[in-house]
């Protein structure tokens, strides 16, 4: 124990030993002692000596400490000290502060050897599975070492460690319990190792997703206030970015989690917006990033779009635009905020419109776009936010031709408001204005507003500027033109080339793929030779741009030319460059403009991002342009007057023979659809006439059933008609009723005589009706021929007759029952005045009798009723089996007329398969007549090819506009 004093900070008691020969004493006791305080007490040494002495305690001690946290896990304390030993020898930080004053070579030294331990640490992967092992112990004094120890070695050598963790059994999820710890500083560390842990690598930020991140990770940003929070919350975000940036599946699932809408509370300023901390300006600048991660022009389309609209429905875009107009905001927020919302609108037609609506909370209101605007040309505003500014209407723009129109609709006659300040009149402003940034702004804004729309680049052609006092107006092209001319002779005075550059793209923008513009801008007699003077001369570096661009715009006038121009027609440009540049110089020098090192930086990405305002010289849709130009240009001026003739000729008979090929394939596309809509008009009949065929058999048998019920009823009607005539000769005997029954007798009998009136009236009703099947049944047997319809009307006939007679038995009945009461009334007088006593036995049993007679006549009257009804449901289902059968007819008949059809088309389809086959055979002719020229000629696979993938583009575009 005296040894460890000694070391510790005890006094020595003899020669002090070095520090090589203490650590590898301390070393043997770790190795060898048995006792677990001797080898903690030497673990705790070698962590003191550890920071001084990183060399020699990395190389001695790291075996002996991974073993102690192999063979040691019951003891937290020594766990501890190993743990933390090795990341003092791992860890580069604390040497970073200890050499900011030395130089280079040592920092250097010292990174390559926390570099060497840990290669040296996972050299034996185990040693990182045993490390994630001893992460799972909730103990603090193992824990927290153990996720600094990780995170060391992930920032040393991250990718090596990535896999080892990525293989690892649930090596993930055992990170991930880190964000749910209790302790604020073991969960704040581990978000610092979860953010070296996803650095880089898809994998790992996929399962760190799916493992629940998002949800934890807002949480916390939302307990620790959000954009007020601490350095907790910029951790949480950068982690966020981690996930997200470059990440489709991950942005994916962050929408689909509706965590999209869990970001609009972050955006909520109050009034007073003085006094941010810097620490609120990192968090909110952080955040306005993962929005813009979330619709990065870099995303797919489809992504994209559906994210913009998630953040404008769930008012994200609302939030982000109140920034935009609030005062006291710092200009770094402000600047990636109109970024942000910049990349929210770009190609969202919904988003753009409501960009556009918003009002800046001025007096009066002015549209947020003249506003930022007004900064964008204004020179003492920072440059990083003019740039923000030229993006925010880039992206506004940015297909959207509703937005184009309303911009180039300001610069127009007819809608110039004089009392307020108008988008085209800011533009026009900035154009002319003496600062230079300002007119390359303005030239690049008002380009976007011609962008892909031929409509407005004829439209501009209208705009007229007065340049000054008893001088008539210009147009705005001849007014370019003229800045452009004058500059040239400022030029030699030192004249900016950055203003030039603006107006060259404006001008090549404006007049490509319109013939119109482009005989505007020939029509002046001074542009030519302006254009033909500046790419002949042999002008410095800083010229080389400029004649590159006006070799492009001469280019332009060539290839739009629609010879409506005498003195400027294709030919007449042609011999002018050969004769006064030559053909090799002009394609030299319209190469300037690829070869410019700006070229390639501006290529790269939509937003305008520029060290210097100095080198603010191209835009990334004129990249577009000019890389879409250069070839055709370049061809257009080496080929001859006859080659372009010969190609003239051919164009015009293959434009011929394809609108003639078109034709016939509209046609036959018109027929291909007929015929399909006639064989599903076919297959509809026929499933049609299934179900008639079915209905009627249906219908068959429903009337067979009743025919067996009207047998029946029948054969029961005949044996009681028999019955009750049997029993008609009593009624005479009947005498000595008493009063009361008399009375009732003669109420039954006011009563069916009422049922007997209405029955007669029903029969009546079902008569006509029956009359009138009769009829149709007829007409049915004359036209169809059926013998089933002859059979039912037959049977028809009989039961109207068996009615009839049914109806004669009943005013028989009744005559009989009038006859029955009239002497009864009779008897029961005679009755009275003679002897009632005697009588009183024979009264009795006749009163039986006439009951009996009574109840039978009920009985059949309600046998009748049941007939009446048989009789009515047999007439509707007749009805319904004519309706069934002339149907059957018309669709026979249809059918019929559209196979007839189907063979007509077949017929018409087979002649124009041969006419196009002698249209392939002329072309195929053609094509080699070209070939034979020295022409490239596209076949028609390549065209296809073409024609599908503008399809494709044109589908994907109406999906981000939908």
């Amino acid at each position: 124990m005296n040894f460890f004093r000694g070391v510790i900070g005890g006094q020595p008691a003899g020669p002090q030993p070095s520090g090589a020969e203490t650590i590898q004493k301390l070393c043997d006791r770790v190795a060898s002692s048995t006792l677990l305080e001797d080898r903690r007490d030497a673990v705790r040494a070698l962590k003191s000596l550890s920071k001084k002495y990183r060399m020699e305690v990395g190389t001695q001690a790291m075996d002996h400490l991974v073993h102690i946290l192999q063979t040691d896990r019951s003891d937290s304390e020594i766990l501890g000290y190993a743990l933390d030993t090795l990341y003092n020898i791992i860890c580069n930080d604390e040497e970073e502060e200890q050499d900011e004053s030395e130089d280079e070579n040592a920092q250097k030294q010292a990174d390559d050897l926390g570099a060497q331990f840990t290669d040296k640490f996972i050299q034996d992967s185990e040693n990182v599975t045993l490390l994630l092992t001893l992460l799972e112990e909730f103990d603090f004094h193992v824990r927290w070492p153990g996720v600094k120890l990780l995170t060391a070695l992930l920032k040393n050598q991250c990718a090596q460690v990535q896999g080892v963790i990525l293989v690892s059994p649930m090596g993930v999820s055992r990170l991930m319990d880190l964000l749910a710890d209790s302790r604020e500083v073991i969960r704040n560390d581990g978000l610092l190792l979860l953010q070296q842990l996803t650095k880089g690598n898809a994998a790992i930020q996929k399962i760190v997703a799916f493992e629940n991140a998002f949800e934890r990770l807002l949480d916390i940003i939302t307990e620790e206030g959000s954009s007020d929070g601490g350095i907790v919350v910029e951790d949480c975000l950068l982690l966020l970015l981690n996930l997200l940036k470059n990440n489709s599946s991950n942005q994916n699932f962050f929408k689909e989690g509706s965590y999209i809408q869990r970001m609009k509370p972050w955006f909520e300023v109050g009034d007073d917006n003085s006094g941010w901390s810097a620490q609120k300006v990192t968090n909110l600048h952080l955040m306005l990033q993962l929005v813009r991660v979330m619709v990065s022009p870099v995303n797919s389309p489809g992504a994209t779009s559906s994210c913009q609209k998630s953040m404008y429905q769930c008012g994200l875009l609302q939030q982000l635009c109140t920034i935009l107009m609030a005062t006291g905001v710092p200009a770094d927020i402000l600047t990636e905020t109109i970024n942000t919302v910049s990349e929210v609108i770009r190609g969202s037609q919904v988003n753009q419109d409501y960009f556009a609506s918003v009002n800046a909370p001025s007096n009066p209101p002015r549209p947020a776009i003249v506003v930022l605007l007004m900064s964008m040309v204004n020179e003492r505003q920072p440059f990083v936010l003019r740039c923000a500014v030229l993006y925010c209407f880039q992206c506004f723009l940015y297909k959207n031709q509703k937005g184009q129109g309303e911009i180039v609709a300001t610069l127009l006659p007819s809608t110039i408001d004089a009392n307020s300040i108008s988008a085209g009149q800011l533009l026009c402003g900035g154009l002319f204005s003496a600062d230079s940034l300002s007119n390359w702004c303005a030239a690049v804004a008002l380009a976007h507003a011609l962008q892909d729309n031929l409509t407005q680049k004829e439209q501009l052609l209208r705009v007229q500027l007065a340049t000054s006092l008893g001088k008539p107006p210009v147009s705005l092209l001849q007014q370019c033109t003229n800045i452009l001319s004058q500059g040239d002779k400022i030029n030699r005075r030192g004249s900016k080339v950055q203003t030039r550059v603006g107006l060259l793209m404006l001008l090549c923008t404006w007049i490509s793929n319109c013939p119109i513009a482009v005989t505007h801008f020939l029509h002046n007699q001074d542009n030519v030779p302006f254009l033909t003077g500046q790419i002949s001369e042999n002008l410095g570096e800083d010229e080389r741009l400029v004649q590159g661009l006006c070799a492009l715009l001469l280019g332009i006038c060539i290839y739009y030319n629609d010879n409506s121009l005498e003195n400027y027609t294709k030919e007449k440009l042609k011999q002018l460059i050969e004769k006064r540049i030559g053909k090799e110089n002009f394609v030299e020098k319209l190469g300037f403009i690829t070869k410019h090192e700006l070229y390639s930086r501006a290529a790269q990405k939509p937003q305008p991002v520029f060290p210097s305002p100095e080198q603010m010289l191209f835009d990334h849709e004129f990249t577009k342009l000019v890389k879409e130009l250069e070839g055709v240009i370049t061809k257009a001026v080496h080929k001859s007057s006859e080659e372009e003739k010969k190609e003239e000729e051919v164009k015009k008979t293959l434009e011929q023979h394809d609108s003639i090929v078109t034709q016939y394939k509209e046609l036959i596309r018109e027929q291909d659809s007929q015929i399909q809509e006639l064989k599903e008009h076919v297959a509809s009949a026929s499933s049609q006439n299934e179900q008639m065929q079915t209905t009627i058999t249906q219908q068959l048998a429903q009337i067979q059933q009743h025919k067996d019920q009207y047998n029946i009823l029948k054969l029961k009607l005949g044996k009681d008609n028999q019955s009750q005539a049997n029993t008609q000769g009593d009624g005479s005997h009947v005498n000595g009723l008493q009063t009361e029954e008399l009375t009732q007798l003669r109420e039954e009998v006011e009563e069916l005589r009422k049922q007997h009136t209405l029955l007669q009236t029903q029969l009546g009703d079902k008569d006509t009706l029956i009359n009138t099947l009769v009829k149709a049944l007829q007409t049915a047997e004359g036209t169809a021929g059926g013998s089933d319809n002859t059979e039912l009307l037959k049977e028809l006939e009989a039961l109207r007759s068996q009615v009839q007679s049914q109806l004669a038995e009943i005013n028989r009945l009744q005559t009989e029952r009038q006859e029955l009461l009239r002497r009864a009334e009779a008897g029961v007088s005679t009755s009275l005045d003679a002897a009632p006593g005697s009588e009183g036995s024979t009264d009795t049993a006749k009163v039986a009798e006439l009951e009996s007679r009574l109840a039978a006549q009920t009985s059949e009257t309600e046998r009748l009723q049941e007939a009446r009804s048989l009789l009515e449901g047999r007439a509707g289902l007749e009805q319904q089996l004519a309706s069934a059968t002339s149907t059957v007819a018309i669709l026979q008949t249809e059918k019929a007329k559209l196979q007839t059809e189907v063979q007509e088309s077949k017929k018409e389809q087979d002649d124009l398969l041969m006419l196009l086959a002698d249209q392939d055979q002329k072309i195929h002719s053609l094509k080699q007549r070209l070939k034979d020229l020295g022409e490239t000629v596209e076949d028609e696979d390549d065209l296809d090819a073409r024609d599908q993938t503008d399809d494709d583009d044109e589908e994907d575009d109406e999906e981000n506009e939908d």
